[in-house]
């Protein structure tokens, strides 16, 4: 059982993974004090410093929590950015279930919007503008990141998929030359044992008639005998070569025989196991016996690990066709994934494949799981269910299951262009926003000479444009000052403003008249 350090700071931790970790934290610190420094927020640049050093150490045992309180600071003070890039990548490389990435990304929104809510009471921005901000930053900052980490952690769970399943078909490619290498060897033992053997019988035979044959002299009778002597060693010899060329076969590991010390085994080691041996049973070769061998093995481990305790029955049963062995565990833990995800089951399916059978698992309607095997007893179904070109792609690694095709690049480079276009469309509408905000707080000079002080505040107001506080908000620190219990409005000139100050048009109202209009430029 993982400790409360272990979650909150989950390794393995080697010296480049300190290494990584603390110069990491030091650039998140470095950016945080940067952009801190040019904002006149008020918010101490100290305590978002510390702020973003601690949370950069907790994202990863916590990406979720970070990357909210992450995007909740990033709405206020800017010093939080650096720090939500870093935690929308740790969400997306350590939220590994499909829905949770998405709902901390969720909920990272309402609480960057709401951060910024509270901070726009002094910067008084329109809702529209704080909205697309809010909605382009945190696409670009926060889910983008998370895109990009979800894709590195998709990429390296493939690439160690693909590296296991890699190592198993070398190992599987391995097994079978070893089989087809002994299958070779007790075919050429047997036809020099049924062909050679049946010839110095004859020999020997024929020599020992002659021997005794009264018509021969003594000095034919001498090479008879060691004609038959010649035979008779060369038969024992015969013996000897067919022996060492089946011993590899003879001492091959499994077969039918050992399913039964499997379950005796299992017995002793306390397991309720029941064994069944049913229909009559025939001679079987020796990848076939080895296929059962290892479908038992397969089940019974999975069921010792995954259910201990559960009723074990084992079945070795004899078709008309076809030797079945199953394996049935009781209820008592979860066996689908016991075989689901492991590679055992995929040996299991290739190697039964390569010799015309199947291999079948799932779970039993009392809450157990069953794992079966059909496997035919001669070779011609093998050679019928995989044809030769399949045979050899199976063998040399490239066939690949169908649907089984994952294409983790695919989706992450449609989630990145889903945020960069929303991004883009966010810019486009801005700057829609942007120019007919410009064009309703610009007042051209024309219009600032036809009106007169003394017209009417209504006649005058329907002569001006409709303006624009987000525009024209800091012009009001300018300028002289209002007249006393007047009311004013600001523009700004169509003649453009400087580097360093600004045009401006002001037209104060008191009591339904214009009682003063204003041309001055200054800074803000």
């Amino acid at each position: 059982m993982r400790t409360w350090w272990g979650r909150l700071f989950p390794g393995p931790w080697r010296w480049w993974t300190v290494v990584r970790e603390v110069l990491g934290g030091l650039l998140v610190c470095a950016l945080a004090a940067l952009f801190q420094a040019g904002d006149s927020g008020g918010w101490p640049s100290g305590l978002v410093v510390v702020a973003s050093a601690v949370l950069y150490a907790l994202r990863r045992g916590l990406p979720g929590p970070v990357l909210a309180v992450a995007a909740a600071g990033a709405g206020g003070p800017p010093g939080f950015l650096p720090l939500l890039v870093t935690a929308g990548y740790s969400a997306g490389r350590r939220l590994n279930r499909p829905w949770r990435a998405p709902a901390v990304l969720a909920l990272g929104f309402p609480a960057i919007l709401g951060v910024a809510l509270l901070q726009n009471r002094r910067d008084h921005l329109p809702l529209p503008v704080l909205l697309g901000l809010c909605v382009a930053g945190y696409l670009l900052v926060g889910v983008l990141p998370a895109v990009i980490g979800r894709y590195r952690a998709q990429r390296a769970a493939l690439l160690d998929s693909l590296r296991e399943r890699n190592e198993q078909l070398l190992r599987e490619r391995v097994m079978i030359a070893r089989q087809a290498r002994l299958r070779e060897r007790q075919r050429i033992a047997q036809d020099m044992h049924d062909s050679l053997g049946h010839q110095l019988a004859l020999i020997a035979v024929h020599t020992g008639a002659l021997e005794v044959d009264r018509t021969l002299g003594g000095q034919q009778r001498e090479a008879v005998a060691v004609l038959r002597q010649a035979a008779t060693g060369a038969m024992r010899e015969l013996r000897e070569v067919v022996g060492l060329l089946r011993e590899d076969t003879a001492t091959a590991p499994g077969g039918v025989d050992a399913i039964e010390r499997l379950a005796a085994s299992s017995d002793a080691a306390g397991a309720r196991i029941e064994l069944r041996q049913e229909g009559t049973a025939r001679p079987l070769a020796a990848a076939t016996g080895h296929a059962a061998y290892r479908i038992a093995q397969e089940g019974l481990t999975n069921a010792h690990k995954h259910a201990p305790g559960a009723p074990i029955t084992l079945t070795v049963r004899y078709e008309p066709d076809a030797l079945v062995v199953e394996v049935a565990n009781g209820p008592g833990g979860d066996g689908a994934a016991a075989v689901s995800g492991g590679q055992g089951l995929t040996g299991l399916r290739e190697r039964a494949r390569l010799l015309g059978g199947i291999v079948h698992s799932g779970p039993l309607p009392d809450g157990g799981f069953r794992l079966a095997g059909t496997l035919p007893y001669t070779p011609e179904g093998a050679r019928a269910a995989v044809p030769d070109d399949e045979e050899l792609a199976l063998l040399s690694g490239h066939l690949e299951e169908p649907g089984k095709r994952r294409r983790p690049a695919l989706g992450c480079a449609l989630g990145a262009l889903g945020v960069l276009g929303v991004v883009a469309a966010v810019a486009v509408v801005g700057a829609i926003v942007f120019v007919s905000s410009l064009r309703d707080a610009t007042v051209t000079m024309k219009l600032y000479d036809s009106i007169e002080v003394g017209q009417s505040e209504e006649s005058v107001n329907e002569r001006l444009p409709v303006g624009s506080d987000f525009l024209t908000g800091s012009f009001r620190k300018i300028g002289p000052p209002v007249p006393e219990g007047a009311h004013c409005r600001w523009f700004a000139s169509d003649r453009g403003s400087g580097l360093d100050d600004e045009d401006v048009l002001r037209f104060c109202f008191k009591d339904g008249r214009l009682v003063e209009k204003q041309h001055f430029r200054g800074k803000v």
